[in-house]
């Protein structure tokens, strides 16, 4: 299982280069991440290789920042991957919140990472179900 810090930021012009620039200055390598926006905030949800430090770090420049755990699946990088994965899933009557892509730095593989609500049962369903889980 993964943890995943969500940062909650405010949609205006150079936020993100902000909030990159004070982990990048910290030594924080991002792995993975994903932005959703609405008109006045947004969520930046991101996996990184010191989660707690990076939460600490934004919480210092002013950010709201949250801790969840989330589910990384290695996958293959071939036609159809992705789509295995979702029907083993929807098989199993297990919905997910949200997906997005990172990659595992030792095999090269793609990772999707995956947020639901009950992240131990769902692991435990795709790791029956053959899929490797990081």
């Amino acid at each position: 299982m993964l943890k995943q810090v969500s940062i909650y930021a405010e949609n205006k012009k150079g936020m993100l280069q902000e909030i990159t620039g004070a982990l990048a200055q910290n030594g924080i390598n991002i792995w993975g991440s994903v932005t959703n926006d609405s008109a006045e905030f947004g969520i930046i949800r991101m996996i990184v290789d010191d989660p707690a430090q990076a939460s600490q770090i934004l919480q210092k420049a002013g950010y709201l920042c949250k801790l969840s755990d989330v589910i990384g699946v290695e996958m293959a990088d071939e036609v159809g991957a992705l789509h295995k994965l979702l029907e083993a899933l929807k098989d199993s009557n297990i919905n997910i919140d949200y997906i997005y892509l990172s990659f595992d730095r030792e095999s090269g593989l793609p990772v999707q990472v995956l947020h639901t609500p009950d992240t131990a049962e769902v692991e435990s369903c795709i790791t029956a179900r053959g899929f490797k889980v990081v």
